[in-house]
């Protein structure tokens, strides 16, 4: 892999946020004083842009970004969606209004520092399209750390080899790499795991999750099993693989299944209960074409809503240095 110095000199690199902002209300007062405090950190030929997105929030999110608006009009842009549409749909709407040189997705919460934002900036100038700061511990709990690790283990064996094992959530890429995700608008994925997708090297950078200092994650547990479900569908063949498996395997038990009883029948050495049989034979094949109609529907549902075209979410009303965009 040949990397190459990118040549700065007269020329004002722009690096976008990319913040997706959900009941962020409480975190929004310090977290634009840490983004502006944070630009320090970078050298004076840079030139940022903050792409912050309301999704949806039904608390003061709205008001407390308009109030970092109006302090830095020229850096900063909102985007205000009708209607929550979860984190990564966000982000996609984000990327449509980002206009830098390269980007970076940031919680809004700082659960993950953006102090690391300069390092993994440094990266890119050297060529690297793609850095990412993965996620080598968290500050959680341990039913947290358990769910976080199965899942991202999982993507990891069975969909997607290349992703850092952790998982992460602070990415830092080029702007050819956002131009590729929106002209591919996809619905029900991972954002984040399609930027590693499109199989561009990249850098890695281990640190450790904090935990939520402000406010009330909202992060839940429904949405937290849809994400893992969006996940193996869009990047894994291996459920509908799964299926085909098992009921080859089925098939085997059943025609040994009834060996045992011609055999039984004609010799009379085993007595068989018919009904008993019958009935646990009933109910491990129903059970198991019930969990492969489920499979197949979760690809076919996918497939029906891209087909449909409905646009991953509708923006309500935006603000930039003009006051709209």
């Amino acid at each position: 892999m040949h990397w190459f110095i990118l040549q700065t000199d007269n020329i004002m690199t722009k690096l976008s946020y990319i913040i997706p902002c959900y009941f962020n209300g409480e975190n929004l007062p310090i977290t634009s004083k840490v983004l502006i405090v944070n630009e320090q950190l970078f050298s004076e030929d840079i030139t940022f842009e903050y792409v912050m997105i309301d999704d949806g929030s039904k608390d003061n999110t709205w008001e407390e970004l308009q109030k970092f608006h109006a302090l830095y009009p020229n850096k900063v842009k909102l985007v205000k969606l009708a209607g929550n549409v979860g984190s990564f749909n966000a982000i996609l709407a984000g990327m449509h209004y980002a206009t830098g040189d390269c980007n970076v997705i940031l919680a809004a919460d700082l659960q993950d520092p953006p102090e690391l934002i300069p390092q993994m900036f440094d990266y890119w100038c050297k060529g690297i399209k793609l850095v990412i700061a993965n996620r080598a511990d968290r500050e959680e709990s341990l039913g947290q750390k358990l769910f976080s690790n199965t899942y991202h283990y999982l993507i990891k064996k069975l969909a997607l080899k290349n992703v850092p094992e952790g998982g992460f959530d602070l990415v830092l890429f080029d702007k050819e790499l956002r131009k590729k995700v929106v002209e591919m608008n996809e619905k029900n994925t991972n954002i984040l795991y399609l930027l590693t997708w499109l199989g561009y090297d990249y850098v890695n950078i281990p640190y450790t999750r904090r935990k939520r200092e402000i406010g009330k994650s909202r992060w839940t547990l429904t949405k937290k099993i849809k994400m893992f479900i969006d996940s193996f569908v869009a990047f894994s063949f291996f459920p509908i693989r799964a299926i085909s498996v098992i009921g080859i395997l089925l098939s085997l038990c059943a025609f040994f299944y009834a060996v045992v009883i011609i055999f039984a029948k004609i010799t009379n050495i085993i007595h068989v209960e018919g009904w008993s049989s019958m009935m646990l034979v009933l109910l491990i094949v129903s059970s198991f074409q019930m969990l492969g109609m489920g499979v197949l529907g979760e690809y076919i549902w996918r497939t029906l809503d891209t087909v449909r075209k409905r646009p991953p979410f509708v923006v309500e009303t935006t603000r930039d240095e003009k006051n709209t965009l």
